[in-house]
């Protein structure tokens, strides 16, 4: 089943998101290469594909697990919770409708 995974930053995140970023894309790569990832990415702080120094204020990552304790124990081991970059994390099951 699919999951959503939304994370909330903690001001100022940006320092941090650097360091633990390698880390964070591995994990999100390896979900890729497996065929569980249907997407991810990063929330600007403004409205621009690139906010420079504004930052990110979260992100979403849409994903296959077996269970919502795997997606939730998934989560939680992120490098960006260990770093952190997040304050808050929630995870929910997904239904995708569209696109068919």
């Amino acid at each position: 089943m699919l999951y959503t995974i939304v994370a909330q930053d903690t001001p100022n995140s940006t320092e941090k998101r650097a360091t633990a970023r390698p880390a964070h894309v591995a994990r999100l790569q390896a979900l890729s290469h497996e065929g569980r990832l249907l997407m991810a990415g990063p929330f600007p702080a403004v409205d621009a594909n690139d906010p420079g120094a504004a930052g990110y204020t979260g992100s979403l990552i849409v994903a296959a697990f077996p269970s919502l304790a795997d997606a939730v124990a998934w989560a939680q081991a992120d490098p960006y919770v260990a770093a952190g970059v997040y304050t808050d994390v929630m995870v929910k099951p997904f239904r995708k409708v569209f696109p068919a």
